[in-house]
């Protein structure tokens, strides 16, 4: 036996891997009632609008699951295949093409599921919280168990009774939640932080770009003019998918605008070789970039600035635009305020791809402060990104510390100890 396949003291191994002596395991269909939903007739309007919850595979990312958006009535209930599910049942689901199959959730309230998500509900020897976390550390592995193939497969109630988990002692179950739960707790409020600085920034937009309110030591009247008459048009060429690698000169793709930047670009995403770059526009710093073509009216010419030190490129469907005396972080986030979007829209050709012109983009109105006041904007507004993106460092960050907990406290590597009077305390 090498010193890898060595067993510490204390230790035992099982199909689950090397888990502490005191630790069992079984299968969840030995200890656990599962079931799957199903899905009422849509044709039958008498199933749908009723009081009773009904949630679908996508809901799974809710994870703890408090409420859904689907109601279905006692009709759709007894005539489907749907059942009734108490509140803490822990969820999984069976199906679906993309991360769907595998996602763990918890409900917290009675429901019932469609049938691509499985239900289980642990007996009182086991604690539903821990199974939570035990089975959620174990996405891949549950996605790998999946019959069928690519994004055909799928989980089955056979599959999922068949799973085995390792339990500690019941109150050392509790006490893994626990702790899980509480750098989850964390993370909740990291979240709603960041989304409440998200709506401040949102909300400084609405009045800062439109005049409404004014930066202290600001005043006189903004200037009307159309964004043909602050600088130049060009459009951007080449660069196909197949000519981004991961390494290279930086270029900007007009997919990206809807997908990866937001109203400024600092680093691109993406590479090409110098023989596609010599094809390619090059673009400079505070350039603006929109993108020429898109899904949608209202999404149309969705624009960012760019402000990154390095050269870069810009490849068709992106129309390029060079201001004169402007600051390209104001203007990549006034081309993005609604004033200007709904402009856009009007001026949008095409059904199922629409497109905008540089003729209509210059003809778009917009309402100018000095250069002064512009740069004042900006700074604010960037302020409040590096805001933003720091807590969402702070919240990673505590992702990456529940992922380290989540490998050593369910798999006993780091045993919680319960003590009569002090609570848990780590024994490593």
């Amino acid at each position: 036996m090498t010193d890898q396949d060595a067993v510490p003291p204390g230790y035992k191994r099982t199909e689950v891997g090397v888990i502490p002596e005191d630790w069992v395991t079984k299968n969840i269909g030995s200890f656990a009632y599962c079931t799957a939903g199903g899905t009422p007739s849509t044709q039958s309007n008498d199933y749908w609008g009723g009081t009773i919850r009904w949630m679908n595979s996508g809901e799974l990312n809710l994870k703890i699951v408090h409420d859904v958006e689907g109601r279905i009535t006692k009709n759709g209930l007894d005539n489907s295949s749907t059942k009734l599910i108490p509140s803490r049942c822990v969820l999984i689901g069976l199906a679906g093409q993309g991360k769907t199959r595998g996602t763990v959730a918890m409900n917290m309230v009675e429901l019932c599921t469609n049938q691509s998500i499985a239900a289980i509900l642990p007996n009182s020897s086991y604690y539903v919280n821990y199974l939570y976390y035990n089975l959620d550390n174990r996405y891949h592995e549950l996605r790998s168990m999946s019959t069928g193939d690519g994004g055909r497969g799928g989980l089955n109630l056979h599959i999922i009774r068949s799973i085995v988990v390792p339990f500690p002692p019941l109150p050392e179950q509790h006490a893994i939640a626990a702790a899980l739960s509480d750098v989850d707790g964390l993370i909740g409020a990291l979240d709603a932080l960041i989304a409440k600085k998200r709506d401040m920034k949102q909300a400084a937009m609405q009045q800062l770009l439109t005049g409404r309110t004014r930066l202290p030591g600001f005043e006189g009247e903004w200037l009307t003019v159309k964004v043909g008459a602050l600088g130049t048009f060009t459009k951007g060429r080449g660069i196909k998918r197949d000519d981004v690698s991961d390494t290279g000169l930086a270029c900007i793709r007009y997919g990206e605008l809807y997908t990866t930047y937001k109203n400024y670009i600092r680093s691109p995403v993406s590479r090409i070789p110098p023989s596609v770059a010599s094809d390619a526009l090059q673009i400079k710093h505070g350039d603006l970039l929109f993108a020429g073509s898109g899904e949608t009216a209202e999404e149309i010419g969705q624009c960012a600035a760019y402000i990154g030190p390095e050269q870069a490129y810009a490849g068709g469907d992106i129309i390029v635009f060079t201001p004169e005396g402007m600051n390209p972080i104001y203007l990549g986030h006034l081309m993005n305020h609604e004033s200007v979007t709904i402009q856009k829209a009007r001026m949008a050709q095409g059904d199922a791809i629409v497109h905008i012109s540089t003729r209509s983009l210059s003809q778009i109105e917009v309402e100018l402060p000095s250069i002064d006041e512009q740069l004042a904007i900006s700074k604010l507004l960037l302020d409040m990104d590096a805001e933003i993106t720091a807590l969402e460092r702070r919240r990673d960050k505590v992702k990456e510390i529940k992922q380290g907990m989540m490998q050593q406290l369910l798999t006993g590597k780091i045993r919680l100890i319960m003590s009569n009077h002090q609570g848990c305390k780590v024994n490593v």
